[in-house]
């Protein structure tokens, strides 16, 4: 699959992920907060989904270029920006959920780095078992949030998650082919793919939430 390619998929599902629904009851989630306003969140939620992306490239940069130290320090902040993503729901949906989210998360960063070992190892099989676990990641992800909030419909977050895993897979093999101007286009399309991402996560909260879902 191509960067322009992923791109188009992208975007075809945002479309349907803010055409979705907000007048649909949620489920009540006890003592949860309200959310700040919109942008406030939107922003926070682009800088912790921007820093999974920034360390996993790290991770692999880093296993790449044979720095082993410099990949153990990335993906220690990997696993903390996955907690960090996870408790910022906490809030809304509560601890047990943020706890299932952080595993979630876990694993997909799982998925990626067997691609990237099978990647630089050249083992094909492995990497397509690979792609396997990522796509089924994506699936367990997209469901448990669809579960959770109405405004993020499972199918719609579904292929902004499987785009999300490609262009990780993109920019390993960009990496690996040493094609470090492929690799900074993914990089940009993979950043504002994120952001799109953030910005709809933070939106169907504040319709859940907010004065519109109150």
């Amino acid at each position: 699959m191509t960067g322009r390619t992923s791109c188009v998929l992208i975007a075809v599902a945002l479309c349907f992920l803010f055409a979705a629904p907000a007048g649909l009851l949620a489920q009540s989630q006890g003592n949860a907060v309200q959310p700040p306003p919109t942008a406030e969140l939107q922003a926070a939620l682009r800088d912790l989904w921007v820093g999974h992306i920034f360390w996993v490239r790290n991770v692999a940069l880093m296993t790449k270029l044979g720095n082993m130290a410099g990949a153990k320090v990335a993906e220690d902040q990997v696993v903390q920006d996955a907690r960090d993503i996870a408790n910022a729901i906490s809030p809304y949906y509560g601890q047990p959920a943020a706890d299932k989210l952080f595993g979630l998360l876990a694993a997909h960063y799982g998925a990626i780095k067997d691609y990237m070992t099978a990647t630089y190892a050249g083992k094909k099989t492995a990497q397509a078992a690979a792609k396997v676990k990522l796509y089924a990641n994506a699936e367990e992800i997209a469901t448990f949030l669809s579960s959770a909030n109405p405004n993020w419909p499972k199918d719609n977050l579904l292929g902004a998650l499987q785009a999300h895993g490609m262009h990780h897979v993109m920019q390993i093999d960009a990496l690996n082919a040493k094609d470090f101007k492929t690799e900074a286009s993914v990089w940009n399309e993979m950043k504002g793919h994120i952001y799109t991402i953030a910005d709809v996560l933070a939106q169907g909260i504040e319709k859940q939430f907010g004065s519109q879902g109150s």
